[in-house]
């Protein structure tokens, strides 16, 4: 098992972050300096900061409504991030991001191993969000919108056209969005791109998992059905339907 695989099948962290903790020198393989690839066997030693890495904890899914104001990072010298806030007895992770001035539903989980299942674009996993806007709606509006708008992403330092996404008006100045790709801050910058500023933002949907009932700041265990289905989904590419 390669050794990011196995830091993030222990619940440590993701294997993304277990691929930084080891390009930074941060873990140690059988007491030297751990190289990206490495391989590790029955009777290999891993520790980070001095700790051995081995046993896996049971694992912990859970749905949180965030408010804003609260980072959904776990840089715990950040003040406003999540861990602290949630306070979990258990160390967790959030699943994606939902940005400081958004709310609404987010996962964590100590699970690294079905992070990046989750967040694979190729799987288009649905993500719904209401948002509230600062003039009225136009049927241009949720056309374009629709039909995906072309934003500037800081990532890669070029323009991308968004995936065509599910677009309907509830009021003058709200409408839903269902997206199956999560590029940074995209309904913001695509509602720019269109002359609109958000004024609200929530996400209430992620797959299967709705935040119905959930109030603000608080969080609550999957149930067993929603891990189950969780699972389920996970491993089957765009055609599974909910």
């Amino acid at each position: 098992m390669r050794i990011n695989v196995f830091i993030s099948s222990t619940g440590h962290c993701s294997r993304r972050e277990a691929d930084r903790l080891i390009s930074d020198g941060k873990v140690l393989f059988n007491g030297a300096k751990a190289q990206l690839g490495t391989d590790v066997g029955e009777n290999d030693i891993v520790t980070i900061g001095g700790k051995r890495i081995e046993t896996r904890p049971e694992t912990v899914y859970l749905a949180f409504n965030k408010p804003r104001g609260v980072e959904s990072t776990t840089d715990q010298s950040n003040p406003d991030n999540i861990i602290d806030f949630i306070g979990y007895p258990e160390r967790i992770f959030p699943v994606g991001r939902l940005d400081k001035n958004s709310s609404g539903l987010i996962l964590l989980t100590n699970d690294g191993m079905i992070v990046n299942k989750i967040l694979r674009s190729e799987f288009e996993h649905e993500k719904e969000y209401l948002v509230d806007v600062d003039k009225p709606i136009t049927e241009s509006f949720v056309k374009k919108m629709s039909a995906g708008v072309k934003i500037f992403n800081p990532v890669i330092q070029s323009w991308v056209k968004t995936k065509p996404c599910k677009v309907n008006m509830l009021s003058p100045h709200s409408f839903s969005i269902i997206l199956t790709q999560g590029l940074n801050l995209q309904i913001r910058r695509m509602t720019h791109e269109l002359g609109y500023r958000v004024l609200k933002l929530k996400r209430v949907r992620i797959m299967h998992i709705r935040l119905e009932g959930l109030l603000s700041g608080k969080w609550r265990l999957l149930s067993k059905s929603e891990i189950n289905k969780l699972n389920e989904s996970i491993n089957k590419p765009s055609d599974w339907h909910y």
